[in-house]
């Protein structure tokens, strides 16, 4: 779950994702138009088996299959509504893009946690490193591995001789 509050944006993102289909000669479907609103219904992170789930456990039968899932995810992140932020279990994990703030992340090696951060000393940090080289930002992505404090936690039980082994 997220702690960054999203911004204000001028058309809703299935709009937004009609435009970008209208400009790849294609329509927003109703199961599109279905997935758009499921991955926008909350700000967490995701990977695509877990849409699926969600779309098939609602109760108003506006079932999606699999694969339509998978292309309008592809979609999704070239008409810049989502991003792909990591990949956990050999798998994407997306995040929304569209109406959210720049933000970066750490992300735990154990347990696959991510932690979303603002902070505007690394902004400052990335201005003054690109106007040493002449070179103008248009966006950036921070991504930290580690062990969150969760994991770090030593076990509870001391392990039994035969587990040193």
């Amino acid at each position: 779950m997220s702690d960054l509050s999203s911004l204000e944006v001028a058309v809703s993102p299935a709009e937004k994702f009609r435009e970008y289909l209208a400009t790849q000669n294609q329509r927003l479907t109703p199961e599109r138009r279905n997935i758009v609103e499921e991955v926008f219904s909350s700000h967490e992170h995701f990977d695509a088996d877990q849409l699926v789930h969600r779309l098939s456990s609602r109760k108003d039968n506006k079932r999606v299959s699999r694969s339509s899932v998978y292309r309008c995810l592809d979609a999704m992140v070239k008409a810049g509504l989502l991003r792909k932020v990591a990949r956990t279990n050999d798998r994407d994990v997306y995040e929304h893009d569209y109406g959210y703030p720049q933000h970066d992340h750490m992300i735990c090696t154990k347990t696959g946690k991510m932690i979303e951060f603002e902070n505007e000393e690394i902004l400052a940090i990335l201005e003054r490193v690109a106007s040493e080289h002449g070179f103008r930002i248009t966006g950036h992505r921070l991504e930290v591995y580690g062990i969150c404090a969760e994991a770090a936690k030593s076990p509870r039980r001391r392990p039994r001789k035969l587990d040193l082994i």
